[in-house]
């Protein structure tokens, strides 16, 4: 195959049109590393290096977009770039890619993850499904809870906006059910209670 054109599309993005009538997108660095100009010659395994190179440096480039977005897990960042229509292969290599550089660090954002939704006033058994779903590995989960604040103002706050009548049992298992469901275990639940409501009122 004969480059017929060489053509820059951005300031770090080429595009090579061959003889055969086919087409390559590819990356500023691709052609400097192997050297590429309108008329070259490559055979099929040169090409197939030339391919690999660019539809890498292009998962990179995905990547590194993805990560100066906000911050992801390993795992997140590998199903994005998959999503984007990535190989699994260059996905695989970029989120580690990543990893090396300190750029996705799934200890830090674990910790990012629990700050996040503790402010929001969930409780730790919703905070670990916002883990799991974020993608971070169960070893980093109760290292970054530790750093969980007291959650008793949270609960105060949005039992005193909910509840009107400290008497009214419906009342009270509706509240209890909207804090189950924000990860508070039932022990937290009922304490919170307690400010608000007779002991008689929580059997």
């Amino acid at each position: 195959m004969i480059i017929k054109e060489l053509k820059q599309t951005s300031q770090e993005r080429f595009t090579l049109y061959f003889d055969d009538g086919s087409e390559l997108k590819t990356a500023l660095a691709v052609v400097t590393d192997y050297f590429l100009h309108s008329g070259l010659e490559l055979d099929d395994s040169r090409y197939r290096e030339v391919l690999n190179a660019s539809t890498l440096s292009l998962c990179k480039a995905r990547a590194m977009r993805i990560i100066n977005t906000r911050a992801v897990s390993r795992k997140e960042m590998r199903d994005k770039l998959v999503e984007k229509g990535e190989t699994p292969e260059n996905a695989e290599f970029c989120a580690d890619w990543l990893c090396e550089m300190g750029l996705i660090n799934d200890r830090s954002y674990a910790g990012s993850v629990v700050r996040h939704y503790s402010a929001k006033g969930y409780g730790a058994g919703r905070i670990k499904q916002e883990l799991r779903r974020h993608g971070v590995p169960n070893e980093y989960w109760d290292e970054a809870l530790t750093e969980m604040p007291e959650q008793d103002d949270k609960l105060a706050r949005f039992i005193s906006s909910r509840l009107t009548d400290s008497t009214d049992r419906a009342q009270i298992q509706k509240i209890s059910n909207a804090l189950y469901r924000r990860g508070y275990s039932w022990d937290q639940i009922k304490h919170a209670l307690y400010n608000f409501t007779s002991e008689e009122d929580l059997q």
